[in-house]
């Protein structure tokens, strides 16, 4: 009987194996809920309601990483920051400094590309509250880690809040625990470089509708920090 070689891990295959994931039962019954009762102004949308994988350009060298898809927006459309108010504000920072095709994205049939990036984000599926769980984070790492490993042309790291930064160096200190014990404190525009091969990391607030609406992230804050990376990389 010839033997049947196991097919080479790559971003497509990470992403196939996203979709039917359903390790954690919180996680699962809330996204699935979303779905089925949704969102008045949706109410005629099928809603993807199954994890969402990650986006855009293969040989990136820049990798954004949010916290996770938001109930009405990536859990409804099937791509990450796509489909509410948070990915209009990064894709149009995107656009303005020359990652992305459009300015919007509002669905997977919309024809946005990335150019030189990749987004993902460190839970997969919409929690409730937005407040993943530890255990939640640790079932999803599997996934980042095998992207990271994928991503072959990676210079720099932008990750979007605390919880996303966490997420980062406890990926990392898998790899490096001398470099990646600590974690440093927060602050948006934050920049951190590590020995070689590990990229560059950058820091900002998460483009919520409330740190937008604030004032907290402005679009001009995020777009000198995407300029920033791009003359960094």
């Amino acid at each position: 009987m010839e033997k049947v070689k196991p097919e080479p891990d790559s971003l497509d295959r990470i992403s196939r194996e996203i979709v039917p994931c359903r390790r954690c039962d919180r996680l699962v019954a809330w996204r699935e809920k979303v779905a089925r009762e949704k969102r008045a102004m949706f109410r005629d949308q099928e809603y993807w309601g199954r994890p969402v994988p990650g986006f855009g350009d293969p040989e990136a060298v820049l990798w954004i990483i949010g916290l996770a898809p938001a109930a009405h927006g990536g859990n409804r459309t099937g791509r990450v920051f796509t489909g509410d108010r948070s990915g209009d504000f990064l894709f149009r920072c995107l656009y303005e400094t020359g990652w992305a095709r459009y300015p919007s994205s509002w669905g997977i049939n919309d024809g946005q590309r990335l150019d030189g990036a990749w987004i993902s984000s460190a839970v997969r599926c919409a929690p409730p509250e937005n407040r993943p769980s530890p255990e939640e984070f640790g079932n999803c790492r599997p996934f980042l880690w095998r992207e990271y490993h994928q991503l072959a042309h990676l210079r720099a790291v932008l990750v979007f809040g605390k919880l996303a930064l966490g997420e980062w160096f406890s990926l990392m200190r898998e790899e490096a625990p001398a470099i990646f014990r600590r974690i440093p404190s927060f602050a948006h525009g934050m920049r951190f470089a590590f020995p070689p091969p590990h990229p560059l990391l950058f820091v900002s607030y998460h483009p919520s509708q409330r740190n937008t609406q604030t004032g907290l992230l402005t679009e001009a804050m995020l777009c000198e920090l995407l300029e920033a990376i791009r003359s960094s990389v």
